[in-house]
């Protein structure tokens, strides 16, 4: 082999591996850009009672339903409270939530989050009661119980209070017992559907295509533009979850539709790299108007019992800067369209009146969302 011949072939395997990492630069694993079917968190909740607070709780006149489950918790304790004058002030009313993940196994823990139903003022140092937590159905799932932390703290005196974070919020970590499982068996399953998180026609037919390369026959059909079907094929060495497995560390290329976000209250814009634009021109004026009020003390002459008055006096001054016309070619990228518009200056409140007007001159080839 030739001095020659050996410089063309290296030259040739780095423009092979540069090229490489071009086309993966946006690839994804199929686990990270798909839900499997069935396999899916579900919310609980929950209402109890924080204890143990100093002084921080409920006011029982303020907050009935308080007062009410307190007496019901003391009578099935076998202390009858009826027509008792209650004031305590270390109890609150608290809504309790969870997520019961998937697959979760009785006998098992999870997280729970806590906040005030009624006045109180923080539950720092509060002790969450036995709660029962319950699912859409109205099932019993998880058992809530243990000691509140919180991230903020609240603390004043007569004239000023200091309060930081949100005090009336709180964790506990590993707080829930799970009492019943979902029943779902997804290893005996035949066929599963992979729930595309950003739905897309191209993306799902990628993702059929690459699962078949790997099988070697048709086990996987793009359904829509969101879901792909999974079959087990015959003579798979495993079960549905084997080829899951399998299929899950495959890398993609998702696709993506021009699409422009605007959130008008904050000003936020968010473009897709596949925006683009054709050729038109872009003029933006700032107009200022400033108005300065200078009232005048007008003082009555001398002997004549006048009074003195305040005269208003409002001065108006208009400042007009015109910015030069600008020319966004045809087909431009991303980058180059949002480099041309801030070389005009324009603040992200003008930028989206000057999108949606170039959207209705039909010179932009993207969604516009507003928020």
């Amino acid at each position: 082999m030739t001095k020659l011949t050996a410089f063309i072939i290296s030259v040739l395997c780095v423009l092979t591996i540069a090229l490489g990492f071009v086309s993966n630069a946006n690839a994804a694993r199929i686990k990270d850009i798909v839900d499997i079917e069935g396999v899916r968190e579900n919310q609980l909740v929950g209402y109890g009672l924080v204890v143990g607070l100093n002084g921080t709780g409920d006011g029982l006149n303020n907050s009935p339903f308080t007062k009410q489950s307190l007496q019901a918790m003391l009578e099935r304790m076998g202390v009858n409270t009826l027509g008792a004058s209650m004031r305590t002030a270390n109890v609150a009313a608290v809504m309790v939530t969870a997520n019961l993940p998937a697959f979760a196994s009785q006998g098992s823990r999870i997280d729970i989050n806590v906040a005030a139903l009624g006045d109180a003022k923080s539950l720092q140092g509060g002790t969450l009661l036995v709660t029962p937590l319950m699912g859409a159905d109205g099932e019993v799932y998880a058992i809530g119980q243990g000691q509140v932390a919180i991230n903020g703290f609240s603390a004043g005196g007569d004239s000023a209070t200091v309060i930081s974070g949100v005090p009336t919020t709180g964790r506990i970590s590993s707080g829930a017992i799970i009492e019943r499982e979902v029943n779902f068996s997804l290893g005996a399953r035949r066929s599963v559907r992979l729930a595309l998180r950003n739905p897309d026609f191209t993306t799902s037919r990628r993702i059929a295509l690459a699962i078949n390369n790997l099988i070697g026959m048709p086990t996987a059909v793009p359904i829509d533009n969101a879901t792909v079907e999974l079959t087990l094929p015959r003579g798979f060495n495993g079960n549905i979850v084997d080829l899951v497995t399998d299929i899950e560390q495959l890398v993609v290329t998702p696709d993506q539709t021009a699409k422009i976000v605007i959130d008008e209250n904050s000003g936020i814009i968010v473009m897709g790299r596949e925006v683009r634009v054709s050729t038109v021109a872009v003029a933006q004026s700032n107009l200022t108007v400033t108005i300065t009020e200078t009232p005048e003390a007008s003082q009555p002459a001398p002997l004549s019992l006048g009074e003195t008055v305040v005269l208003p006096r409002t001065e108006v001054a208009v400042d007009q800067v015109d910015s030069k016309l600008a020319l966004v070619e045809e087909g431009v990228t991303l980058q180059e369209l949002v480099d041309g518009l801030n070389a005009l200056g324009i603040s992200p409140r003008d930028l989206i009146s000057i999108l949606q007007a170039i959207k209705s001159a039909g010179a932009l080839q993207a969604e516009i969302e507003v928020m």
